[in-house]
């Protein structure tokens, strides 16, 4: 790995401390919050002194600004002291964040290879080095942190399953914060994640512009009024190389971004023998899928995993039932680009997309997200 030049930080700007009770925000002397419209997974309680108090579940940060000591009740809060650099991303979801509010080069370190992403921008700056893959979250490479002198870890909720890695980071004096917008109920709730990061590189005003500029036109849609009855149904999914159909879960963000484009997700939990776990997603067979999505009123092929399709014929190809399904007949089948989940700052330009869609003002528009199959 290729050593670079140390951040200017030293460890006396950096302290993690136990973790206690929470603490209220008057009791934190709290003078104002940060307004969230969407996001309920953190919150932000602003002092008197300067500093800012940022809860995320159980645990709680203080952001000091440069110019401030760091105060004498700090104890149970996990501080951080401006300016933050040579950040360590594990959180996949975080890096686009960090992107559109032009601070990539605040971060030093990913978990995830060039290969995997597929936002342009980070790819190459992975694959020209000036974002170091430390290897995967679950095993990352301690002495390049520490001889990098690594700000701040932004791990994701996987890091719950090896709570040891968070562990070792912390008793090397690396604040870890773990992110948790995929526990967001509303999707504009974890692109407001970008407000957070904002905070921490010492920019909060172009987190604000920044996202009410990506949710304005989300905001000029009018569905909420529209009955179930006339809303036009949607199947999200791919065909797995066994042959299965990966759909997402009901309570998943995905079908909650189709309702508030004014769709319907055609799966539901009473249609489905849900899985008590965590992920987003399940496997169902090909009869299963086509006796519930069979009269969809529209087909979307997500090509994260299996890659984007030419056509309709192709889709066909994967599985010859789908020449019966309403969609296809009518030719209302469509393909989402690869960078849709890695590019968090999209959120509401794929609701936007699949308002298009479902309000039939797709054909011929340029969307962001969404292809016609022809």
């Amino acid at each position: 790995m290729r050593i670079r030049k140390l951040f200017p930080l030293t460890a006396a700007l950096l302290l993690v401390t136990s973790c206690g009770r929470q603490q209220t925000g008057a009791e934190l002397g709290a003078v104002g919050s940060m307004e969230l419209r969407y996001a309920e997974q953190f919150s932000v309680d602003y002092r008197a002194d300067g500093c800012a108090v940022v809860s995320i579940g159980e645990d709680s940060f203080l952001v000091v600004p440069e110019d401030v000591d760091v105060p004498a009740d700090s104890a149970g809060m996990t501080v951080i002291k401006q300016p933050v650099g040579n950040i360590y991303v594990a959180a996949s979801s975080a890096m686009d964040l960090f992107d559109g509010l032009g601070e990539l080069d605040k971060v030093a370190m990913t978990s995830t290879t060039a290969a995997s992403w597929s936002l342009p921008a980070i790819r190459e700056k992975v694959e020209a080095g000036d974002i170091e893959y430390i290897g995967k979250y679950s095993s990352p490479d301690y002495e390049y942190l520490v001889v990098e002198n690594c700000g701040l870890a932004v791990e994701s909720t996987m890091i719950y399953h090896t709570p040891e890695v968070r562990e070792k980071l912390e008793a090397l004096g690396i604040p870890v914060m773990v992110e948790r917008s995929s526990y967001e109920t509303h999707p504009l709730g974890r692109m407001e994640w970008m407000k957070l990061y904002g905070l921490l590189t010492g920019d909060t005003e172009a987190a604000e512009e920044l996202f009410d500029a990506k949710t304005k036109a989300f905001g000029e849609l009018s569905v909420a009024d529209i009955p179930d009855r006339e809303r036009k149904t949607a199947a999200f999914f791919y065909i797995t190389s066994s042959g299965y159909f990966n759909i997402r879960k009901p309570n998943d963000y995905v079908p909650k971004m189709i309702e508030l484009a004014g769709g319907r997700y055609i799966f539901t939990a009473d249609d489905l023998n849900i899985d008590d776990n965590a992920l987003s997603t399940m496997n169902i067979q090909t009869e299963t899928f086509y006796d519930i999505a069979r009269d969809a009123d529209i087909l979307i092929y997500n090509s994260t995993i299996d890659g984007e399709l030419g056509s309709i014929d192709e889709l066909v190809g994967k599985c010859g039932v789908l020449a019966d399904f309403k969609a296809v007949k009518s030719g209302d089948v469509w393909c989402t680009g690869q960078n849709m989940f890695q590019q968090t700052t999209g959120a509401a330009d794929m609701i936007c997309d699949l308002n298009a869609v479902f309000t039939g003002t797709a054909d011929g528009a340029e969307l962001t997200y969404l292809r016609k199959l022809d």
